[in-house]
């Protein structure tokens, strides 16, 4: 039986800040907020963007939809140049790609995404996208996670989600599959460091997974 790998995207695989944090704060003006300090942005990026949006201004509820449209409405423009994959996400991918059924499981929107990954050149290692807007759950949640067990046709048997926040890891033990976190992105180490191994990049998480199927 193949393994099955799903992965979380921003910091993760890919390095989005410098996208996100300028999407973020453009949109910020244009609406005449306080622009947060980067880092306060930073420690709630994995969450979906308006549950950001309202954890940063839990007084502006009203904007909320606004500040989402102008977001990516900003975003759209600056996305594709401004988003690399992190260091040896590639390599990872290869690796994992050659044993195991790979998936994306991600807070993002569906818009961009499937376009980043063509661009970044990484969509052909995928068999499953799912993106914020193809659930009503998203993680924590186990929805988004069974969904892609779902899509590929996989149990939960042999399977993996690798992510970079608590998100992550949660919606993976509520989904009853194994959570691999990273340190190369946007959790709290310490916090991951409580419910999961820890490595410090994509290819370190693969060459584990691939030593448990070597034993």
């Amino acid at each position: 039986m193949k393994y099955t790998i799903l992965f979380d995207l921003d910091g993760t695989l890919i390095d989005s800040t410098n996208a996100i944090l300028n999407s973020f704060k453009d949109a910020l003006r244009f609406l005449n907020l306080d622009v947060k300090e980067d880092e306060k942005i930073k420690d709630l990026i994995g969450h979906p963007l308006k549950n950001m949006f309202a954890m940063l201004y839990p007084h502006c509820f009203n904007l909320i939809d606004e500040f989402a449209k102008i977001y990516r409405e900003c975003y759209s423009k600056i996305y594709l140049e401004q988003t690399t994959l992190l260091p040896k996400a590639d390599q990872a991918l290869h690796l994992a790609y050659d044993f195991a059924d790979l998936g994306i499981v991600t807070t993002k929107g569906g818009t961009f995404t499937p376009i980043l990954l063509e661009s970044l050149g990484i969509k052909k290692f995928f068999k499953t996208l799912i993106t914020l807007d193809d659930v009503k759950n998203p993680k924590p949640d186990a929805e988004p996670i069974l969904l892609a067990l779902d899509k590929l046709n996989k149990t939960q048997e042999n399977a993996y989600m690798i992510g970079d926040t608590i998100l992550d890891v949660q919606a993976s033990l509520a989904a009853n599959i194994t959570p691999i976190a990273l340190s190369c992105g946007y959790g709290d180490e310490n916090e991951l460091k409580r419910y999961s191994q820890i490595f410090p990049n994509a290819y370190e998480a693969i060459c584990h997974i691939l030593n448990i199927k070597q034993i």
